[in-house]
C-alpha cells in the first residue's frame, strides 16, 4: 500500500518516515501495551523525542507550527503499528495547538514551568461549574481521558451557568493542574486497550479565568490566544481541528487490518475445501473495497484541510456550509474504514476470533473509535444537509 502520508515541506516528510520507522516497534510492544492498558513510559519518551506532541505547539514554545496534515499522516501510520499509540499521540498534540488558543497566561502558566508538558482532556461537560469571584469552582467525574497517566495538566469540559434568568449556559474548556485532580483506573475495555482513556474525578478545585477557553470563541476564531499567535495555523476553528485527531488513526487501523488480512490471506487454504482462499471472490471483493476505501477517505480528508489552511493562509472565514461538510466527511470516513475492516474481518476465517490474532485487534479497534461521539456520522450529516436546505447550523463543533 502506499504510505498514508501528505508531505508539504522537508520537515513535514521527515516526520512521517519518522512514523513509519517506529511501526515495527509499535507492534513489538502491544503485548506490554495491552498489559499496561495505556501507552508504555519507553513509547511516549519516543514519541517526544520524534517531535509529535510538539508538531502543532507555537515556535515561540519549542514548537513547529507545521500544517494539521502532517500531524494527520503522523497518525495514521503509527495507527498502522499500535491504534492506541496513534490514538493518544494526536490527541495530546492537540491539546498544545489548543493551549495556544487561551489567553497568554495560561500558556506561562503551563509552558512556562515545563515546555514539555503533556494536556490531557475529557470534554463532555459533566462537572459542575460555579462561577466564583476571579474564576470558578469545578468539581465532578469526567471520562474517556485518554493519555491521562502521562499528562501533567488537563483540559476539562463543563457549562458555565447564566448569568441571567433567561441567559444561556456557557460551553468552556478549564485548565487544571495534575495536583487539582485524580485518576480512577475503570480502563477495562476491549478497544483501544492502551489509550489508559480512564476517569477524572475533581474535588472543588479553582480555575482562574485565564485557564479557560469558551467554545464559542474556538467555533467564530475570536480566541484570546490570537493576541499572540496570529499564524495561520492558530485560525483554524478548534471543531475541525479536534474532530480529526479522533478519527484520522482509523486510516491507519483499515491499512494495517488489510495488511494482517493480505499476508495471511495470500498463502491460507480453505479447511472446507482445500482451495486457496486468494482464489475466492468474496477475498478479492473485501481487499478491493479495503485499498480503494482508503484511497478514497485520505483524498477528502486531505482536501478538507488543503482548502481550510488557504483560507486560513488568506485569513478569511471558511464558509459555513464547508465547515459542515468537513465535518460529516471527517466522521463519514470513520464508518466507512469501519464498514471497510468489518468486511476484512468477516471472510478472514475461524482463527480470526482467537486472542492474538492481528486482525481481531485491528477489528476491536476500529469500532472502539467509531463510538466515540465526534465520529457518529449521524448528527453531522443531518447537520449538513440542512445548512444545504437552508437551515440553521446546529453545531458548533465545526
Amino acid at each position: 500500500m502506499a504510505e498514508l502520508a501528505t508531505v508539504t515541506t522537508l520537515d513535514d516528510g521527515a516526520f512521517v518516515r519518522a512514523a513509519i520507522d517506529m511501526i515495527p516497534t509499535l507492534k513489538a510492544r502491544i503485548p506490554l501495551t495491552r498489559e499496561l492498558r495505556r501507552v508504555p513510559d519507553e513509547t511516549i519518551a519516543e514519541l517526544r523525542a520524534a517531535g509529535f506532541f510538539d508538531l502543532l505547539k507555537p515556535r515561540a514554545w519549542g514548537g513547529h507550527e507545521a500544517d494539521p496534515r502532517t500531524l494527520y499522516a503522523v497518525q495514521a501510520n503509527l495507527g498502522r503499528g499500535c491504534p492506541s499509540t496513534a490514538w493518544v499521540m494526536s490527541v495530546l498534540a492537540v491539546h498544545a495547538w489548543q493551549l495556544a488558543l487561551f489567553p497568554e497566561a495560561a500558556h506561562h502558566d503551563v509552558w512556562g514551568n515545563d515546555p514539555d508538558a503533556l494536556i490531557a482532556s475529557s470534554y463532555a461537560p459533566t462537572g459542575r461549574i460555579e462561577p466564583v469571584e476571579g474564576g470558578f469552582r469545578v468539581s465532578g467525574r469526567w471520562s474517556f481521558s485518554s493519555g491521562c497517566d502521562h499528562c501533567s495538566w488537563i483540559f476539562l469540559g463543563g457549562m458555565v451557568p447564566p448569568a441571567t434568568p433567561d441567559g444561556a449556559p456557557q460551553m468552556r474548556t478549564f485548565l487544571l493542574p495534575r495536583a487539582d485532580w485524580r485518576i480512577e483506573d475503570n480502563w477495562h475495555v476491549t478497544g483501544l486497550v492502551g489509550s489508559g482513556s480512564k476517569d477524572i474525578v475533581v474535588d472543588g478545585a479553582f480555575v482562574p479565568e485565564h485557564r479557560t477557553h469558551k467554545f464559542i470563541d474556538g467555533f467564530t476564531g475570536r480566541n484570546p490566544g490570537r493576541a499572540v499567535f496570529d499564524a495561520p495555523l492558530f485560525r483554524l476553528p478548534f471543531g475541525q481541528v479536534f474532530v480529526r485527531s479522533v478519527s484520522s488513526t482509523i486510516l491507519g487501523v483499515l491499512e494495517g487490518a488489510l495488511d494482517a488480512y493480505t499476508s495471511v490471506a495470500r498463502q491460507r487454504v480453505a479447511a472446507s475445501s482445500g482451495a486457496k482462499v486468494a482464489g475466492e471472490a468474496v477475498a478479492q471483493a473485501a481487499c478491493a473495497d479495503a485499498a480503494a476505501t482508503l484511497d478514497e477517505c485520505k483524498a477528502v480528508l486531505d482536501r478538507a484541510f488543503a482548502e481550510m489552511m488557504d483560507y486560513a493562509r488568506r485569513d478569511q472565514p471558511i464558509p459555513l456550509e464547508r465547515r459542515a461538510q468537513f465535518r460529516y466527511e471527517s466522521s463519514r470516513a470513520v464508518q466507512r474504514c469501519c464498514d471497510a475492516v468489518d468486511g476484512l474481518f468477516t471472510t478472514a476465517g475461524g482463527r480470526a476470533i482467537f486472542d492474538g490474532s492481528e486482525i481481531l485487534r485491528f477489528f476491536q479497534d476500529a469500532h472502539a473509535i467509531r463510538a466515540h461521539f465526534a465520529n457518529k456520522p449521524e448528527k453531522p450529516g443531518l447537520n449538513f444537509g440542512g445548512v444545504m436546505l437552508g437551515l440553521d447550523n446546529t453545531d458548533l463543533f465545526l
